[in-house]
């Protein structure tokens, strides 16, 4: 194959080779629910630092247990969006550039690999497991997964890339 076939090929996967960002959100994000799953039963924590500890938690529902005592109609509910979205963001990174958008490519491979990893837990736990607990005092932060941090960071990236891209337009105008 030449190097004109070889860009042609790597330009029609446009940022789909970021998945790789994905896949290694996933292993990591089910080996260490799986970890906890097999050391902790539910509730147990251990305190790890004077605001951080390790506990497992089951959520049912949505970020900081959205729609948690729905009844059970919201795990099919939730596990329909996440399939959409990382179909649509899949679309999204086929259709970037190979090239000169990583950090949005990033980005988006982030937040698949975090709504996959917490499909695959709707799909067979019935539930999302959280173990990571950040607290001050007697105030707790909801209790998250390497899922939830990568799909944050992966949509304060976005967002940041978007900011960013619209100020870099601002000056060419």
């Amino acid at each position: 194959m030449n190097e004109a076939a070889r860009q042609s090929e790597h330009d029609r996967r446009g940022a789909l080779p970021w998945l790789w960002l994905s896949l290694a959100i996933v292993l990591a994000d089910q080996v260490t629910k799986g970890l906890i799953v097999a050391s902790f039963e539910l509730y147990d924590r251990v305190q790890l630092l004077p605001v951080f500890g390790i506990t497992r938690l089951h959520n049912t529902g949505a970020a900081f247990s959205f729609l948690a005592s729905a009844g059970g109609w919201q795990r099919w509910f939730f596990i329909t969006i996440a399939v959409a979205v990382t179909a649509l963001v899949c679309v999204w990174l086929r259709r970037l550039p190979s090239k000169g958008q990583g950090w949005l490519a990033a980005s988006l491979a982030l937040i698949v690999g975090g709504a996959i990893g917490n499909v695959i837990d709707r799909v067979f736990r019935g539930h999302v497991v959280d173990f990571l607990s950040f607290h001050w005092d007697r105030w707790f932060f909801p209790a998250f997964n390497v899922a939830d941090a990568a799909i944050t960071v992966g949509a304060v990236i976005l967002l940041m890339d978007s900011f960013f891209e619209g100020r870099r337009k601002q000056k060419i105008i």
